[in-house]
């Protein structure tokens, strides 16, 4: 990937679980850090529009043409809202990342999914099909999965993002901006 390509980094707010919509944040930042705009969308909490919401978000978006790959936080938006990388890479022409800080349990997703959802089948599919694997980053190490590009380029680019902490700055940035849509300021872990 060419070292000015442009990194937009979504995550969600804070939302009331299986209630309304969830506040989505996007940032376009030039590896390391340098942010070019910020993006916002919803999408329904514990629903199916989270594709849907990131594409939007992006085709809508004055950024849209500078946009050449997106780290996701986690592989759901609101809640259970599964975000599937393959159709969005598709979809858009672009490498899509799930970043998480710690290694997905995916005996317990696969639980909460089957207590909770009549089409889990389906979301627990789309959520189990990449591999997950641990990144080894300055400050500890994330774990990714991604579509549209080879794991080698792609754990290389999430090294690129990583200022510091264990979060790549796209993701951190977009954490904060959703945070602070719905409580008014940021906090938590970014």
């Amino acid at each position: 990937m060419k070292d000015q390509a442009r990194v937009l980094g979504i995550d969600d707010g804070p939302f009331v679980k299986g209630i309304g919509r969830a506040a989505l944040a996007g940032v376009l930042v030039c590896p390391p850090g340098y942010v070019e705009g910020v993006m916002i969308s919803s999408c329904q909490v514990d629903g199916d529009d989270a594709n849907q919401a990131i594409v939007g978000m992006v085709r809508d978006s004055r950024y849209s043409e500078q946009v050449r790959m997106i780290m996701v936080d986690g592989a759901a938006m609101g809640g259970f809202n599964v975000v599937d990388v393959r159709a969005l890479s598709q979809e858009l022409g672009v490498p899509v990342l799930t970043i998480s800080r710690d290694e997905p349990d995916m005996a317990a997703i696969r639980s909460a999914l089957m207590t909770h959802f009549p089409d889990w089948e389906r979301r627990y599919e789309i959520v189990s099909r990449n591999r997950v694997r641990p990144v080894e980053v300055p400050d500890g190490r994330v774990f990714v999965t991604s579509e549209g590009i080879e794991d080698r380029e792609a754990d290389a680019m999430v090294r690129r993002c990583t200022v510091r902490g264990c979060l790549p700055e796209p993701v951190r940035l977009a954490h904060l901006v959703a945070t602070a849509l719905m409580r008014g300021e940021s906090r938590g872990r970014a």
